[in-house]
């Protein structure tokens, strides 16, 4: 199972990020989506697991909330858009998905990977415009990586 996983879009949704999200199983957002419209045009890619973020004041709908904890092929999750709100997960998570800081982060700590996608729209720390991919296989973590816009 291949997961694309974008943050901080601001409003903003490169063709480039749509294009790299071809053949994705499930797209995560992260947070500051900045927009309906940007969620749309995700879903007519894969489904959208989305968190708000702390630009977001649409309602997205009854699907999106501060924080999810999706269980994708029995990997559990925790999407939260600031690092600090995965301070409460169950023991099961595995992979905790955020953003806010506009920075890409992958990293392990004590079994879980911490993945930080970036910015898409507004980069931050010399960093190019980024999205993430986490493939899974059958419970397992296979890779987790950065991609460069």
């Amino acid at each position: 199972m291949l997961i694309g996983v974008i943050s901080d879009t601001h409003g903003g949704l490169p063709k480039a990020a749509l294009d790299a999200f071809a053949g994705c199983d499930w797209i995560i957002h992260a947070g500051d989506i900045c927009g309906q419209r940007i969620l749309w045009e995700l879903e007519a890619v894969a489904p959208v697991i989305a968190v708000t973020g702390n630009c977001d004041w649409d309602d997205y709908g009854p699907t999106v909330h501060y924080t999810a904890a999706p269980l994708l092929d029995d990997v559990r999750f925790k999407i939260v858009h600031k690092r600090s709100g995965a301070a409460l997960m169950a023991p099961e998570t595995r992979v905790v998905v955020f953003g806010h800081t506009h920075i890409p982060c992958v990293e392990w700590q004590q079994g879980v990977l911490w993945f930080n996608p970036g910015s898409a729209t507004e980069p931050r720390g010399g960093h190019a415009p980024s999205i993430g991919f986490i493939e899974l296989d059958d419970g397992l973590i296979k890779d987790a990586h950065i991609h460069y816009l």
